[in-house]
C-alpha cells in the first residue's frame, strides 16, 4: 500500500539568542541595521512538509511515495530517509540549487527571527508526477513551490477523472496549501481545491480561505469531497462536501476531539502527523472520521518529542494508544 506524497523537503537550522533581540537594535538607526548576535549553539532538523508527512506515513506501515525537488547538498538528510523508511526514488536533484533551507534565530523572549531559502522547492514542478511509474493508493498536495501545487492538484483531478471514465477505482487526494496558502491568489486557490477530495486547513488558514475566495463553509464544501478544519488542541472539524470523492464520511459534521498530550514539548510538524493519519484511513479505505481521530493521536505523540520527524512508535504500538484512547481498533 502507498501513497504519493508531493511537497517540500527542507532542513531547519535552529539557533537561541540568550538575550533579546530588542537589547540590540537602536530604535532611530533602524534604517541602517548592522548588527550580529551570537548563538552559542546551533541544531539541524531535517523537515519539510513532504518530508514530514511521508516519515510519519512510514511510521504508520505505508510506502510514502515522495515526489519533491532537492538540491547536491541533501547530505545527511539522504541516510536519515533511508533509515526512516522514505524512497528517495521520486526525488529530483537540481544540481544548480540547495535543497530548501529555514534559518531560526530565537531570543529569550520567544521572538524569532527567520530567513527562509526556498532552493530547489521553487522549481518542484520540474518532478512530475506522470513520472511516477509506481500504483498509489491516495495522495496528497502539501505546502511547496507555487507551479507544483497548480500542477500537481491539476495533474491528480486529471487522474481521477481518467479512472471513473475507466471505472476503475478513483484515487483520493487532499489538496493541503499550508504556508503556501498566501502565494495563491483567488483563482488559483479556486482552480486547485475545487475538485479535490479534501481540502485541509487551520484555523488561520481557513479565514484566510474566506477573505481571498470570497466563499463561505458552504461555498467552499460544495466544491469539495470534504472540507476539514484543524484547530490545534481543540480538536478539528470535518464537514461533508458536495461532490462523490470515494470515501466514507459517516456524518454531514463531526467534532473530533483532541487526544491530550503526555507534555508538550513542540509543535513544530504537528500539523504534518495529522494529516498522515488522514492519508492512512483514505488508503485503507476506512471512514475519515478514523483518519481524524488517528491524526489527532498522531499530533498528541508529536507534540510530546522534539522534532517534526520524531515519532519513535511502530505501527503496532500506534495501533494499541489508538485503542486505549478510542476504545476500538485501527
Amino acid at each position: 500500500m502507498a501513497v504519493l506524497v508531493t511537497g517540500s523537503v527542507a532542513v531547519d537550522h535552529i539557533m537561541i539568542f540568550e538575550d533579546h533581540f530588542k537589547n540590540h537594535f537602536v530604535g532611530d538607526k533602524l534604517e541602517k541595521l548592522n548588527v550580529a548576535f551570537h548563538v552559542p549553539s546551533m541544531s539541524k532538523q531535517y523537515g519539510g512538509t513532504g518530508a514530514n508527512i511521508a516519515y510519519n506515513l512510514s511510521r504508520l506501515g505505508i510506502e510514502p511515495i515522495l515526489l519533491a525537488a532537492v538540491g547536491p547538498d541533501l547530505g545527511a538528510y539522504s541516510a536519515w530517509m533511508d533509515a526512516s523508511g522514505v524512497s528517495r526514488a521520486h526525488l529530483r536533484v537540481l544540481e544548480d540549487e540547495y535543497t530548501a533551507a529555514c534559518f531560526i534565530t530565537t531570543d529569550q523572549s520567544n521572538n524569532q527571527i527567520i530567513s527562509f531559502h526556498p532552493g530547489a522547492m521553487d522549481r518542484a514542478h520540474e518532478a512530475r508526477i506522470a513520472d511516477v511509474r509506481v500504483p498509489f493508493d491516495a495522495a496528497i498536495v502539501s505546502p511547496n513551490g507555487r507551479q507544483a501545487m497548480l500542477d500537481y492538484a491539476r495533474d491528480l483531478k486529471a487522474r481521477d477523472l481518467k479512472s471513473r471514465d475507466a471505472k476503475s477505482g478513483a484515487v483520493p487526494f487532499i489538496f493541503d496549501p499550508g504556508q503556501g496558502l498566501p502565494i495563491l491568489d483567488r483563482a488559483a486557490l479556486l482552480e486547485a481545491l475545487t475538485g479535490a477530495s479534501i481540502y485541509i486547513v487551520n484555523e488561520y488558514e481557513w479565514e484566510l480561505t474566506r477573505e481571498k475566495t470570497g466563499l463561505d463553509e458552504d461555498g467552499i464544501a460544495e466544491r469539495v469531497g470534504a472540507l476539514i478544519v484543524t484547530r490545534g488542541e481543540d480538536g478539528s472539524l470535518l464537514r461533508r462536501g458536495g461532490l462523490d470523492a470515494g470515501f466514507v464520511l459517516e456524518a454531514a459534521r463531526t467534532e473530533i476531539r483532541p487526544v491530550k498530550a503526555a507534555k508538550a514539548v513542540d509543535p513544530t510538524g504537528c500539523g504534518d502527523s495529522y494529516r498522515a493519519g488522514l492519508l492512512y484511513a483514505l488508503a485503507n479505505r476506512l471512514p475519515l472520521e478514523c483518519g481524524a481521530r488517528l491524526g489527532s493521536l498522531m499530533g498528541a505523540l508529536k507534540v510530546a518529542r522534539s522534532g517534526p520527524q520524531s515519532i519513535d512508535l511502530d505501527l503496532d504500538a500506534i495501533r494499541e494508544r489508538y485503542r486505549a484512547e478510542y476504545g476500538e481498533s485501527l
